[in-house]
């Protein structure tokens, strides 16, 4: 079982026991109940993720831990095991089940005319053997590219996203090369880009590949002092100055730009897809 997290706004609601349950990774469980329990912002959650429960001893083995539960209310279980046999011990437990598939599946299968399969863990497997390697190479490409490393095969990107340092290129290149295998190269703005008015030299010959990440100066100083505390680098007149002059130069060169102050990976990742056209 993964570590567990409280995580809500209001710190004087009670906590609710949530487990992701999961016949394989728990990426989905977790994923889609993350998704549903953001709709209840004034409530809070004790997190659990609990992947490859293929076996009736396996979920049994997760039962006693719901069943010593410190919280009140019963859990709150979401899972996407397949089995009817393990699903059966869930509901059996106690426990409020939010079977994430159940439904859909039977949809499917109805319209299909066809049974899902049973195999456990397809949609976060190799799968397709070519997309898998292609993610795999996404991700060496964005190893190799990250924070202006190497200018090697520029040419070959489907995004160059440059940023002030810490404003969340490293995380936003990861995921969106193994997520979707985008080739994608990160350029930190430093205060040598900044002398003339157009791009670095580095990536001016790819603007159309460029996308910028901006932020709020106060941000910025918090990220880079919990990394260099009490320094130039994260002042907020420095902060403020980089902000200021990497929008202005994103103006200029109408490189596409959005703030990450408020945004996840998942959402800044959306926006640069569809800003940059990479949706398939």
């Amino acid at each position: 079982m993964l570590p567990a997290g409280v995580l809500g706004d209001d710190p004087g609601a009670e906590v609710r026991d949530a487990y992701f349950v999961s016949d394989s990774t728990g990426i989905t469980a977790e994923t889609l109940g993350n998704a549903l329990l953001a709709n209840f912002p004034g409530a809070r959650f004790r997190r659990h993720t609990v992947p490859f429960v293929d076996s009736v001893d396996g979920a049994r083995a997760v039962i006693g831990d719901l069943r010593v539960s410190p919280a009140g209310a019963a859990p709150i279980v979401f899972t996407t095991v397949k089995s009817a046999q393990i699903l059966a011990e869930f509901h059996a437990s106690g426990a409020v089940v939010i079977d994430l598939l159940g439904g859909h599946l039977r949809e499917l299968e109805a319209s299909l005319g066809s049974a899902a399969s049973e195999q456990l863990g397809q949609y976060h497997g190799v799968g397709d053997m070519e997309r898998y390697f292609a993610r795999m190479r996404a991700v060496e490409y964005a190893i190799e590219h990250d924070d202006g490393q190497s200018m090697r095969a520029l040419d070959i990107a489907d995004v160059i996203i440059i940023a002030p340092s810490r404003c969340g290129k490293t995380p936003t290149t990861m995921y969106l090369a193994l997520q979707y295998g985008l080739l994608v190269a990160n350029y930190p703005l430093t205060d040598d880009d900044f002398p003339s008015d157009g791009l670095p030299a580095t990536v001016e010959r790819f603007a159309s590949k460029c996308f910028g990440l901006t932020t709020t100066p106060l941000r910025l100083s918090q990220v880079r002092h919990e990394r260099r505390p009490d320094t130039v680098y994260s002042s907020l007149a420095q902060c403020t100055l980089e902000i200021r002059r990497a929008e202005d130069l994103y103006r200029r060169n109408r490189v596409p730009f959005l703030n990450s102050s408020t945004k996840s990976v998942e959402e800044m990742s959306a926006v640069i897809m569809q800003s940059m056209r990479l949706r398939s």
